[in-house]
């Protein structure tokens, strides 16, 4: 009775791709468990990440190589696990996180701590072990929509514990003032806030630090990254010149402190009436592609108005998170999928830098 190779298969998974890496499965350690029965096989696939948006994609042409070799079933189980886009560093304060994503943007009001949640929650919805840190220190809204009431714990290596909603790990100025009072602090206690969020909290092992930013470009862009090394930023705005001027500045601010920008999402990008499905540019029409396209940017994607996203804001339910998500949810999820990819291509090529040493 004919039977498959474990040599054989080896060499017909080296003909399938990794798309976002551009190599070989086998090149990269990502096949695993080869297990072979006559001309039936199984085998687990390890994924750079859990929100891989071509796993469709893998999948397809896994089973194309293999049935090219005579295989009849080809069981896979999916595995993740994420790498590190930053090398290990003595010195930094959060050493069990992977990646840390900031979200940033120019101005105020443009839905940055909405994409924010979002994206967190659709990152650990996928599988990641994810983090969100608020340091929007005199505008914290991440508890409200996040639905976390409380005050962290110290944990048991006298660290605090963050709070934890739809898997997500949050931690928040909100959680430690009474509700109302405003925070009025000057730059260097706006700053001495973030670095304590980073060293004194029990993140645990995270493959993603979520970090939302306040808007502008100040003292807490600067304290962060100085503080750690940033995997890479999130640009969010609107489709109005008012905002794109301000997500420039943004831009430059990033690409001056050496920071990797991963793209842009444009919020807000038309209204589609649920009645009669006419398209209304509320905000004006491509700002952000436009820029994206001028500034040498990945546009990661458009996120319309949608009623659900003010709703869910307001209770705790973040648009990813609804029982039936809308065309904003949809997107949001998209777009996580994608900054999930890019910060797998940064692993890769962090990794395949060499390692200067000096003697």
């Amino acid at each position: 009775m004919p039977s498959l190779t474990h040599d054989a298969v080896i060499d017909a998974m080296r003909t399938v791709q990794e798309p976002e890496l551009g190599r070989d499965l086998i090149a990269l350690d990502m096949v695993k468990n080869v297990v072979i029965d006559g001309m039936a096989l199984s085998m687990t696939i390890e994924l750079t990440t859990p929100a891989c948006p071509l796993k469709d994609e893998i999948e397809r042409t896994t089973n194309a190589a293999l049935a090219a070799i005579g295989a009849t079933s080809v069981d896979i189980a999916w595995g993740a696990m994420v790498r590190r886009s930053q090398p290990r560093q003595a010195e930094q304060l959060v050493p069990g996180v992977k990646n840390i994503i900031a979200v940033a943007s120019g101005k105020g009001g443009v839905g940055k701590s909405t994409v924010s949640v979002n994206l967190a929650v659709a990152l650990a919805q996928a599988g990641a072990a994810v983090g969100l840190l608020d340091a929007d220190i005199t505008g914290p809204n991440i508890p409200l929509m996040l639905g976390l009431e409380g005050q962290p714990t110290a944990s048991a290596n006298n660290k605090i514990s963050p709070l934890e909603r739809y898997g997500v790990k949050a931690i928040s100025i909100q959680f430690f003032v009474p509700e109302g009072q405003p925070i009025v602090w000057r730059g260097p206690l706006v700053g001495g806030a973030i670095q304590q969020f980073l060293r004194d909290v029990d993140w645990g092992d995270l493959d993603y630090l979520v970090i939302d930013l306040p808007p502008g470009t100040s003292d807490a862009q600067l304290t962060l990254a100085q503080a750690v090394p940033i995997s890479g930023a999130v640009l969010v705005t609107t489709p109005q010149e008012v905002s794109l001027s301000d997500v420039g500045k943004a831009l430059a601010m990033f690409r001056r402190m050496s920071v990797p920008v991963l793209g842009l999402v444009e919020n807000m990008t038309a209204f589609v009436c649920p009645h009669c499905g006419d398209v209304t540019e509320i905000f004006g029409h491509g700002g952000g592609e436009r820029f994206a396209a001028t500034h040498d940017l990945e546009y990661l994607g458009g996120i319309p108005l949608d009623i659900t996203v003010r709703q869910g804001g307001d209770v705790g339910v973040p648009a990813v998170a609804q029982r039936e998500p809308g065309p904003a949810g949809r997107a949001m999820t998209a777009i996580a999928q994608l900054v999930a990819a890019r910060m797998s291509v940064r692993a890769a090529q962090a990794a395949a830098q060499p390692v200067l040493t000096i003697s």
